[in-house]
């Protein structure tokens, strides 16, 4: 098992393997987590938000909604969720879409794009690997005319949602830096990300890029996830 604690507005990324599990926990509360996943051996091949949403019929995601991907072939299926629905539509946060909603004022605050773009350059990605992404823990009501908005979350301190990987998958993450609406609560906090083996026993927990392990694994090894801040 690795748990890393991911700072306010930092970014994570890590291959989770086919079998294993990968639980996200808000640590304090309304703290949204953007997340896009990829075939970790084939990353042309991604989360389709189209594909999932139609297979499921409904926009939510929550306990049972398989994430497929653009070949219409499951990355990643929701097994257990405590907050009972997460956003697929709201996108993530850019320079451009923050000065064009808020003001050319927020030009210069971090944004999840940028979080994704370095992130991802470290898996070989770029701005033409980014795709609509899954918002964890993010309120996006969508009203009958089609009208969303986004507005104060569903979670509280320490709910958690858990994904099992279907295939081996790469996940990037940006814990949302977003403070001009209510993803947040105006104030972005820690999340913490844990990937589970059954076949180990091994506990590795790493904040803010300090890491300690305890166990062993049945291969005699230990199992870490990336961060990045």
């Amino acid at each position: 098992m690795s748990r890393t604690v991911v700072p306010a507005r930092a970014a994570w990324s890590s291959v989770v393997r086919a079998g294993e599990t990968l639980t996200i926990t808000d640590l304090h509360g309304n703290q949204a987590v953007d997340c896009l996943v990829y075939d970790a051996h084939d990353t042309s091949v991604r989360y389709s938000a189209p594909d999932t949403i139609h297979a499921q019929g409904g926009i939510f995601l929550t306990t049972g909604s398989v994430l497929l991907s653009n070949e219409h072939t499951a990355l990643m299926t929701v097994v257990a969720d405590e907050v009972g629905r997460h956003d697929t539509v709201g996108g993530a946060c850019s320079k451009e879409s923050n000065t064009l909603r808020y003001g050319h004022h927020t030009w210069a605050q971090h944004a999840c794009v940028d979080n994704f773009l370095a992130e991802g350059a470290r898996h070989g990605l770029g701005k033409r690997d980014l795709v609509s992404n899954i918002n964890w823990y993010m309120n996006v009501p969508v009203e009958k005319d089609g009208t969303l908005g986004i507005v104060d979350g569903l979670s509280a301190p320490g709910l958690t949602v858990t994904l099992r990987a279907e295939r081996d998958v790469l996940v990037l993450v940006s814990n949302c830096p977003q403070i001009n609406n209510p993803c947040n609560g105006f104030e972005p906090t820690a999340v913490e990300m844990t990937i589970t083996d059954t076949t180990t026993s091994t506990d590795t927990t790493t904040i803010s890029g300090t890491t300690t392990s305890t166990g062993t694994t049945d291969a005699g090894t230990t199992s870490t996830g990336g961060g990045s801040a």
